[in-house]
């Protein structure tokens, strides 16, 4: 495209799909003067987190997605769009089949202690014994000697989770009762089948690092409706353009000074021009076109074929009646052995559902691959005898209408050993771009903020590499308070003294 401006060509910058990482990406290089092209394989902008209608016209999502503390990039993205998508910081509680475990306050709101004190002395437990929460003591030399540097994530990245606690001496009761269940809900796999470091660096961004880092707060409707659709329409006032339903197949690569360099990104009959390419699908997405596609004949890019992601299940229910619920979020334990699970009112969180005579409940499954084959009778019937058992009333109340989302390998899995198979920004390919929240970067973050984090990388790297317009500003995550930042110094320098001497507790 010829700018009108210069009258010269546009540089084109070919953007494979439009979650956090594809919109972050393309909105910030529309903006500085790119021919954009954004292709998205599904029917609407927003990858796991778009929403969308049910036939009856209700609203429903790929399961609801908090939006925590430390997500500054995101929140600072929010205030330039001029959007006000989120309900005011909310608290949230803990189940298991006994009823209620646990109860967290809204951190920023108590007085300020160095962490993680705030984190052990605000959060209410309700049947924890305090010796077992002191078990977790020992931990806090792991969590300072994983600094998400590339030395730690080989050091702790073979280990499992449940292998580094039991090392460690945490408890049995406390690793089932208060690690494995954060493992199910923000590393979606039970402790033995999640890496270490990958444990570690969720635990310590989430919830260690800050004493308000847990605090959330939760769009007041779908994502899709309260921030993707508002944020393409801004994308494509600057000249980006957004084609959904274009799965890639293939890229087109010429050899230029010695290196590969894609010139187009193929979709079945289409082929859309690029000088640069920059790829944010997920894990499973990536696999596919790796497959079918010429990067096949790249090592880097046939290893990603090892890592796995895992199964969910989002559910939401409608109810004939209102049933009071305590807190609007809540995170579920022990119903099954392998499965983690929340609820949300989302009569308290969505707008549109205030009003709404009876209770709407969100009820989503992780780790579900034992549940996606059963009928969504059979789904819709489990929700609720699960719900009854955190809270009686539900079990006296009829679902008048219920949506059920199957996610097959929907959500990265941080397995043991799978960090040697990621690959970084940087691919093999000199103009081809990686950005996700699987990639490796050293950023920091998690989730959703990693995932838009590494879409401004990847587009910061192609303005380098172009050398058009300016790099987007990308928020640090808050520094290590001073006593971690000692304590990782003194760790160290003292490393290969003390290495081992802390890995002779155990589990019989």
């Amino acid at each position: 495209m010829i700018d009108r401006a210069t009258g010269s060509q546009r540089s084109r910058v070919v953007v494979v799909g439009a979650g956090w990482a594809g919109l972050g990406a393309t909105y910030h290089l529309a903006q500085q003067g790119y021919e954009v092209t954004l292709l998205e394989a599904g029917a609407y902008p927003g990858g796991l987190v778009a929403g969308w209608k049910t036939p009856g016209g209700r609203s429903i999502e790929a399961g609801i997605h908090g939006f925590w503390y430390p997500y500054r990039n995101i929140f600072s993205l929010v205030n330039q769009l001029g959007l006000q998508p989120f309900t005011p910081w909310t608290r949230s509680s803990q189940y298991s089949p006994a009823g209620l475990e646990v109860e967290s306050p809204i951190f920023q709101q108590e007085p300020w202690l160095p962490t993680p004190l705030g984190t052990f002395l605000y959060t209410r437990f309700y049947r924890l014994p305090l010796a077992d929460r002191l078990s977790a003591l020992p931990l806090l030399y792991a969590v300072i000697d994983f600094d998400n540097s590339d030395a730690a994530w080989r050091q702790y990245d073979p280990m499992t989770a449940r292998e580094l606690f039991k090392q460690f001496g945490v408890s049995m009761r406390l690793y089932k009762e208060a690690f494995e269940p954060m493992l199910l809900v923000g590393l979606f796999a039970p402790g033995e089948q999640c890496s270490a470091a990958a444990a570690l660096g969720m635990l310590y961004y989430f919830i260690l690092a800050h004493q308000p880092n847990f605090d959330v707060v939760w769009c007041r409707g779908t994502v899709g409706e309260q921030i993707f659709r508002p944020w393409v329409e801004r994308i494509e006032q600057a000249g980006g353009r957004v084609l959904t339903q274009r799965r890639v197949t293939d890229l087109q690569l010429e050899t230029v000074a010695g290196k590969p360099q894609a010139t187009r990104v193929i979709c079945g009959e289409e082929a859309f021009e690029a000088d640069a390419v920059i790829f944010g699908v997920g894990v499973s997405g990536m696999q596919k076109i790796v497959g079918q596609s010429c990067l096949r004949q790249f090592p880097e890019f046939c290893q990603l074929l090892n890592l796995n992601a895992v199964d969910v299940l989002a559910t939401r229910l409608w109810f004939d009646r209102p049933v009071p619920v305590p807190l609007p979020s809540n995170a579920c334990f022990g119903f099954d052995a392998t499965t983690g699970w929340t609820f949300f009112d989302l009569n308290a969180l969505h707008d549109e559902w205030q009003p709404e005579p009876g209770s709407v409940i969100e009820a989503d499954f992780y780790h579900a691959n034992q549940l996606l084959p059963l009928s969504d009778e059979q789904i819709i019937a489990k929700v609720q005898r699960d719900l009854t058992r955190c809270i009686p009333d539900f079990g006296a109340a009829q679902v008048i209408d219920a949506s059920v989302v199957r996610l097959s390998r929907a959500v990265t899995h941080f397995s043991p050993g799978s960090y040697a198979s990621m690959l970084p920004a940087q691919t093999p390919i000199a103009n081809v771009w990686m950005s996700g929240d699987w990639i490796i970067n050293r950023h920091g973050s998690w989730s959703q903020e990693k995932a838009y984090v590494t879409g401004l990388e990847a587009a910061n790297q192609v303005i380098h590499q172009l050398g058009i317009g300016h790099p987007a500003t990308i928020l640090p995550v808050e520094p290590d308070e001073p006593h971690i930042q000692l304590a990782r110094s003194i760790n160290r320098s003292v490393r290969g003294l003390f290495e081992g001497s802390w890995l002779h507790h155990g589990w019989q």
